[in-house]
């Protein structure tokens, strides 16, 4: 899993970097065409690993219920995000990832809970979560990049 959790980690920084250079309002802009921010993006990856990866395997999330309930899959930005939440994020952004490599190396996965993704892909283990999640980062650099250039 080290190429798995590599990749995860070059998908945060480049997440990371984009943080850096916009600012609260950029980050805050749904740009025309789009549903969502470049800061809800970039959250919603941090809580959708949280629940692919932990939730599934029936172990406590490292993020709150209030950030889950505001983005996880299908929701939209209800509030503009504040400083608080970009330094938040942009902690949550290596620690959950580090934590998940810490926990892996425990084998505190034992269990999965099998679950079938919007794109129709099956998850019954906690390797392939890993795997997928990158698939699904990688599709959310792709929106935040995109959006990028017109913000």
């Amino acid at each position: 899993m080290d190429y798995t959790f590599d990749i995860a980690l070059k998908t945060r920084i480049l997440f990371s970097k984009i943080l850096e250079t916009l600012t609260l309002n950029q980050l805050n802009n749904i740009p025309k065409g789009f549903n969502n921010t470049i800061f809800w993006n970039i959250k919603h990856v941090v809580i959708t690993q949280q629940l692919l990866i932990y939730r599934l395997s029936e172990l406590p999330v490292l993020v709150t219920e209030a950030e889950i309930e505001a983005y996880k899959k299908g929701t939209k930005p209800k509030l503009k995000a504040t400083i608080e939440d970009l330094v938040l994020l942009k902690s949550q952004l290596f620690s959950t990832l580090e934590k998940i490599k810490e926990d892996y190396r425990k084998g505190l996965f034992k269990k999965y809970t099998e679950y079938t993704t919007s794109t129709k892909s099956t998850l019954t283990s906690v390797d392939e979560a890993l795997i997928f999640n990158n698939f699904h980062e990688g599709i959310h650099i792709g929106y935040v990049l995109a959006m990028k250039k017109i913000c």
